[in-house]
């Protein structure tokens, strides 16, 4: 093969691997936010029983969640989920915003 015939796949490969890059999102970063703003409060919370403790697991509690086509909260169940070390779980939440709620999704904070 000579040099013009190579060039074109070299190119290729080149552009390839450069989408590639754009498109990879490491897990660490990889982080989303949902913010609901809605007119109508949440709930009282649903007491569940907490399942006995499970290693390398934390206990994520139940909460509600605003279903906009049934224009109503709907609730979801607690569940177990692995433990992050160096990492605490915040659950998910409503907050008071002005005459609104928001909901602020569960994370693990430092």
């Amino acid at each position: 093969m000579n040099l013009r015939s190579t060039r074109p796949w070299a190119l290729f490969a080149g552009l390839g691997i450069a989408l590639a890059a754009i498109a990879y999102t490491p897990p660490s970063a990889a982080g989303t936010y949902v913010a609901v703003n809605i007119g109508v409060p949440p709930p009282a919370r649903i007491r569940e029983v907490v399942p006995p403790p499970r290693r390398g697991y934390v206990w994520a509690p139940g909460y509600w969640i605003w279903n906009a086509p049934a224009h109503r909260h709907v609730w979801v169940r607690g569940d177990w989920i692995r433990v992050r070390p160096g990492y605490v779980y915040r659950p998910p939440q409503w907050i008071r915003y002005g005459n609104n709620w928001r909901f602020r999704d569960g994370y693990w904070g430092r």
